[in-house]
This record gives structure tokens, C-alpha cells and sequence, in this order.
């Protein structure tokens, strides 16, 4: 409750909050401090009071909180870490929580967008938007100053995938070591990390199956591991094809595996496909290295690992598969993911329409108009002109 008492010329307004804290103003006017307490009791109802104490906290110190509480993949929280520390911390590190407002916010948003791409902004606002819902539930402000902000737009270019030639160059301008890497890639759709995190017992070779439960993990002073997949639906069973079969085959016979890892699920060391070979894992930037010299060796350029996997899908979409065959084959967690990707790959409307009327209307035109009737057809040769 709160309460207004005399003291020497002025008059205390105060309340006491459930907490127990003591909160007061001084005013010297009686009705003004009574007005105080009404506006804090209403505003205490309509539960829009917030204890001023904790709003006075550091950013940084809720930040800290929130990272320490929030679950994350131990990937996704290196990534969390660098975005605090880079991007967000040394804006609103020092700053009293509860005194954060929109317009701040939307001068941070514009500021990263001058030197971030605008996916890396969206990620960090995505970040910062979560340490405000936090403070919010625990009761240091009312309300989040993520409201209204406008982001940059995130433009996806259009995906064009490579073509068969190229990806047959490439293989063959690979070292014979990772030449296999690019057929599982083009041939499988598995992501960068999955490929380098294949390991024996998922080839499952009288099956024609590759299963993908884990990816290599390679985090900065930490050993190398063999960690979960992006997803849960990224978990699934590939069909094998010849080509890949044949040269994973062939890997394993000029390569045979040395180096194990602990497997994720089976918890019992696994041999790894593919090695660096000097006893250790692929790195992504050394592979990534080798494969821009190979790429640069057959004239083709700007080409990434992610390709093979767009080549992949844009393969079984020429085939003729429909997008949850696709979703399913790639990992994707829902057939929106499929269709934001790939949609303009597979054969418009106006193309489906043309084939479906000239498929039935042509055909029969040009078959003598089968399913006519007799008396269809003499009425017909009757109304000829002779």
C-alpha cells in the first residue's frame, strides 16, 4: 500500500513493494504526493509497476544472466558469445536496463547495418530482443524497446545451382584424398559438416544407405567431437546411389580410415571417412582452401561445398520429386524451408497448365478425337461442307 505523510515543509509520498523495498518521492504539495501514490497503485493494478531498483542494473549484467540461463547448442552458444562481445555489449553494456528505449535500439540497428550483412543484424537483434523478454518476465521493466524496430531487408539471391560439367570438373581437379567428398556432396545433399562427420558404421553399404545423425564439431580450443545435426529433422536416412556407392567404395579401399572419434549416439569410438590426412579431422577452412584452388583450376568461380547440396536438389527437382521428398532427402525442417529455397526450380504454373491441356486437348486432336461418340461423330460428318 501506499501512504503520504507530513515532513517539515514538504510532504513523502511512499509505497512498499512486495519485496519489501521502500520506494518515496518528496513533493510539496499534498495533493501532488497523493497523486503520486495513485498513479504508482494504478499503474501497480493494471500490472505496469516495475521495482526502479532493478531497473537500474547494467545491460551487461542482465546480458551476462541471460547467457548463463539460456540453452543453446555448444555451437550456437560460440556464436552467442562473439555477437555479445562484438556487437551488442559495447553499445549497451554500461547502460541502466530500465533506461533503454526504442529509439536506441533503432539507432544500434542502423549503426551494425553500416559494416553487418543484414542476416548477421537480424541474428543480433534476434539476441538482444531475447535478453529484454527476459528482464521483462523477471519483473526489472514493463515492457521490451524492441517494438516497432525496422530491420535491413535480408535479400536471399536467387540459387543457381552448378551443372553437371562443373561438378564433374571439379571432382576430378580435386586431390584424390577428397575427390569422394564432392560425389557424397552432389550425390547426397549432406552439408559440410555432416560430410566431414561421416564415419564407417553410418555407410551402410549392403543397404545403399547413408544415415545422418551427427556432424564434426570444431570449436576453438577445444578437441575436435562428433556433435548433433543443425536439426532434428536434419536426422534421416539418404538412398545411396551407384555413383556414390562406388566412390565411397573406392575411398575406403585407397584410404582405409585411421582416425576415430567418439560417435554422438553410440558413444563408442567410430572411424571417420574422410581424414586430413596427418592423423587428424577436415577443417573447413583448409578444405574450403583446396577447394577454391580446384575450382580456379577448371575456371569455375565463387562455388562453395554448399553448391553440391544445391545441386543435389535442384537434381531430384529436374526428376520430377515433390517438395516433401525434397524437405526429406536435405534435412529441412519444414516444406516452407524447401520452397523458399527451391521453389523457382521446380516448373511454374503456367507451365504445368500448358503441358496438362496439351497432354489431353492436343493428344485427342491429334489422335482423331478418341472418346467420341457414333452419333457424335456422324452429326460431325454430316455438318462437313461436301
Amino acid at each position: 500500500m501506499g501512504w503520504v505523510r507530513k515532513r517539515g515543509a514538504s510532504w513523502q509520498a511512499g509505497y512498499t513493494a512486495a519485496d519489501g523495498s521502500q520506494h518515496t518521492a518528496t513533493f510539496s504539495k499534498k495533493g501532488d504526493a497523493q497523486r503520486w501514490v495513485n498513479d504508482l497503485e494504478s499503474r501497480k493494478a493494471r500490472g505496469e509497476w516495475t521495482n526502479p531498483a532493478l531497473g537500474r542494473q547494467r545491460f551487461g549484467d542482465i546480458a551476462r544472466l541471460w547467457r548463463e540461463t539460456a540453452v543453446f547448442r555448444e555451437t550456437t552458444g560460440d556464436r552467442v558469445d562473439s555477437v555479445l562481445r562484438n556487437h551488442i555489449l559495447p553499445h549497451f553494456g554500461t547502460v541502466p536496463i530500465g533506461t533503454i528505449r526504442p529509439s536506441q535500439v533503432q539507432a544500434w540497428v542502423k549503426d551494425r547495418s553500416q559494416s553487418l550483412a543484414p542476416a548477421t543484424v537480424e541474428v543480433a537483434y534476434r539476441y538482444l530482443g531475447a535478453i529484454f523478454r527476459m528482464a521483462v518476465k523477471d519483473g526489472m521493466i514493463h515492457r521490451s524497446p524492441c517494438v516497432d524496430i525496422k530491420l535491413p531487408e535480408v535479400v536471399k539471391p536467387r540459387v543457381k545451382p552448378p551443372t553437371t560439367e562443373q561438378v564433374l570438373a571439379i571432382h576430378g581437379a580435386m586431390p584424390a584424398r577428397l575427390k569422394a567428398s564432392i560425389l557424397i556432396g552432389a550425390g547426397t545433399g549432406l552439408r559440410q559438416g555432416e560430410v566431414f562427420g561421416l564415419t564407417v558404421p553410418h555407410l551402410r553399404m549392403l543397404n545403399r544407405i547413408l544415415v545422418v545423425e551427427q556432424q564434426l564439431v570444431i570449436r576453438p580450443g577445444v578437441p575436435p567431437s562428433l556433435g548433433p545435426p543443425k536439426t532434428e529433422a536434419s536426422r534421416r536416412e539418404i538412398p545411396m546411389p551407384d555413383v556414390v556407392l562406388e566412390a565411397v567404395a573406392r575411398h575406403l579401399e585407397e584410404f582405409p580410415p585411421t582416425l576415430e572419434l567418439v560417435g554422438h549416439v553410440s558413444g563408442q569410438p567410430e572411424p571417420l571417412l574422410f581424414g586430413n590426412g596427418k592423423g587428424g579431422p577436415l577443417r573447413r577452412g583448409r578444405f574450403n582452401e583446396v577447394l577454391q584452388a580446384a575450382c580456379q583450376r577448371v575456371g569455375v568461380i565463387g562455388l562453395t561445398f554448399h553448391d553440391f547440396r544445391h545441386y543435389y536438389a535442384s537434381l531430384l527437382i529436374r526428376q520430377g520429386e515433390s517438395v516433401k521428398v525434397v524437405q526429406s532427402r536435405l534435412g529441412h525442417a519444414s516444406a516452407q524451408e524447401t520452397l523458399d529455397t527451391y521453389s523457382h526450380l521446380w516448373p511454374d504454373s503456367e507451365d504445368l497448365t500448358r503441358r496438362a491441356v496439351d497432354h489431353v486437348l492436343g493428344s485427342a486432336l491429334s489422335e482423331g478425337r478418341p472418346g467420341q461418340t457414333p452419333d457424335e461423330a456422324r452429326d460431325e460428318a454430316r455438318d462437313e461442307p461436301r
